[in-house]
């Protein structure tokens, strides 16, 4: 970073310094770098002054202007345009320059469904700009890590790759282009300098909202430059990219609605990785659903740190002074929103663009759940009754010191409002284990919670201290680790107890199954999800063809098959195919 240190303190001089000035500085520099003498050599010195001065000056003119950068800066946007053009290459760059002339890029995701939608973004980027995609390490040109922040054990994991990729690229071939290293996303921004000290192989470094400047990073790293850009936006949505879905047998893909956070729960780094919370326009959302519907995907999922906060204020006619609606007993730890299309305005038209595409969203915040939103979800027979709703304690004085807006009475009056809206509702949530001060007493209310609503699906962590959050400002990780990790055993036990329980429920009941593919444990049999989110597996046979059987088939990726539960445990389900048929169907028999 030496280099980058000594472009700073240039860049402060030029802003400081006259013209002339810095002219003449560039100039004694170069006659003392030169080992130019003025008393033995003043004519060669006065040519040379006046050659040099005038290829500055050509140079500083052909170079960007006050008017480039004012014209790159981000400003909102107003609509989406899925055809809008590429922008112009910066002036010291040549078109070019941009190309990856065929180079092969591999793109290796860690993390969240953020990421792997973050991939798939990247990813179109790149294409456009002429590169190839490879699922082979060795045969990739350009390796791109899609990084985690959120715990010290995902960001380990990036450590130890990177010792990996560093043999990689030793023996790399002369004969060869060179490999380049990149990491993206959160850690990028998170640990953007250490990461270019401490792993000298990393080329670029691109923060979650500098996906577009990738071709431009990379075009640095072939004159031999490493990059970095890591700013944050207020506006960067990613709106007109059309996320290029890699692999011809999905059946399901997310959907970006909106990035950032504004919680500012302590413990939480998003804010600090992904910056302030906005919203993607509603159209350019609408318009990727249509395509993937087209495309015959039968499932998506509206993907945001925060979803169902979601607020689009891109068009004057919607921003109306009402404000956000909580849930009963929870508050905001931010100024109350006002106007714009919401969450509920957004999963209405998203559910009526296709009858046949189930609708999922994750992940939401407990406090933005309206009676609006669970009302749509009762109605809409293609939007999952499946609700992730994010604990993370059981305990008031936590909740408090985790600033999450809500106490555990409010948390379980949503619950028992929940299942008493949606019907046959299926429910996730999150928890940490050991969080800063936290006590025994504590812990035990944690555990009495998760025995208490017994959850479908959990994702449960000890607590892992983040730089830059509020915790690591005001609290002490105080936990001894052996005492999380035990505490966090205790709570995955209480978990799969509740959920072994909730998931026997549905023995002797039918579901209906979305086909992924065969299951990973045997070829003879085949593996979906049902409405709440729950793998399913049951044998490969020919079974109906819709509810009155109309003939005999083998169903396929992407069909949906009437499936009667048999057993269960905490992870899954196993049953018997009954038949193939269709949402719409099922919705007017069962």
């Amino acid at each position: 970073m030496q280099p980058l240190k000594c472009a700073l303190r240039t860049g402060q001089t030029l802003r400081q310094s006259p013209l002339s000035s810095v002219i003449g500085q560039i100039l004694r520099t170069y006659r003392t770098t030169n080992h130019l003498n003025a008393e033995v050599y003043p004519e060669l010195e006065k040519q040379q002054d006046d050659r040099l001065q005038r290829d500055f000056s050509s140079r500083l003119a052909a170079g960007p202007t006050f008017q480039h950068f004012l014209r790159n800066a981000s400003v909102p946007q107003e609509k989406s345009d899925s055809s809008a053009t590429v922008e112009d290459p910066p002036p010291y760059l040549t078109p070019e320059a941009l190309l990856g002339r065929g180079r092969k890029v591999y793109l290796e995701t860690y993390g969240c469904q953020m990421n792997v939608n973050d991939a798939e973004i990247a990813w179109a980027i790149l294409q456009k700009s002429g590169y190839l995609r490879t699922n082979t390490l060795h045969e990739a040109d350009v390796i791109l890590l899609v990084t985690c922040s959120i715990r010290e054990k995902a960001e380990q994991a990036i450590w130890n790759r990177l010792k990996r990729l560093k043999f990689i690229k030793a023996r790399r071939l002369r004969s060869q282009v060179p490999l380049r290293i990149g990491i993206l996303g959160c850690m990028a921004e998170r640990l953007k300098e250490e990461i270019l000290h401490r792993e000298k192989l990393v080329d670029i470094v691109a923060g979650p909202d500098a996906y577009r400047d990738l071709p431009r990073l990379l075009s640095l790293a072939d004159s031999g430059q490493r990059s970095a850009n890591v700013l944050l936006s207020l506006e960067e949505t990613y709106a007109d990219i059309m996320p290029v879905q890699t692999s011809s047998n999905a059946t399901s893909a997310f959907v970006s609605i909106m990035r950032g956070c504004d919680n500012m729960c302590s413990y939480c780094i998003v804010p600090f990785t992904r910056g302030r919370e906005r919203s993607r326009p509603i159209a350019s959302i609408l318009e990727e659903v249509k395509k993937l519907s087209q495309q015959g995907l039968k499932e998506v999922t509206l993907l945001g740190q925060n979803v169902n906060s979601y607020q689009d204020k891109s068009e004057m006619q919607f921003n109306n002074a009402m404000p956000t609606h909580l849930s009963r007993g929870f508050s905001e730890n931010y100024k109350t929103k006002k106007g714009g299309l919401r969450f509920a305005d957004l999963l209405d038209q998203v559910s009526r663009v296709d009858p046949e595409m189930r609708i999922r969203f994750t992940s939401p915040h407990p406090k933005d759940f309206p009676d609006e939103v669970l009302q749509l979800i009762q109605e809409r027979n293609n939007i999952c009754k499946q609700i992730h709703l994010p604990a993370q304690s059981g305990s008031n004085r936590v909740l408090e010191l985790m600033r999450r807006g809500y106490t555990r009475e409010a948390y379980l009056d949503l619950i028992h409002h929940i299942r008493e809206s949606v019907s046959g509702v299926n429910l996730s949530s999150d928890f940490i284990a050991g969080f800063c001060g936290e006590t025994e007493d504590d812990h035990l209310q944690t555990l009495s919670l998760l025995q208490e609503v017994r959850y479908n699906v959990g994702f449960l962590f000890a607590y892992s201290m983040r730089q830059k959050t509020r915790a690591y400002h005001r609290l002490q990780d105080d936990v001894p680790e052996e005492v999380k990790q035990r505490r966090l055993a205790e709570l995955i036990a209480a978990f799969r107890e509740g959920a072994t329980e909730a998931n026997m429920a549905m023995v002797g009941h039918m579901q209906l199954i979305l086909v992924e593919g065969p299951s990973k444990r045997s070829t003879t049999e085949l593996c979906g999800r049902n409405d709440g989110n729950i793998r399913v597996i049951f044998p490969d046979i020919e079974m109906g063809d819709g509810i009155d059987c109309r003939g005999l088939i083998r169903a396929q990726p992407g069909d949906y098959v009437l499936v009667k539960i048999t057993s269960s445990n905490s992870q899954s389900l196993k049953g018997v195919a009954l038949c193939r048929t269709s949402l719409q169907e099922y919705s007017a028999h069962c």
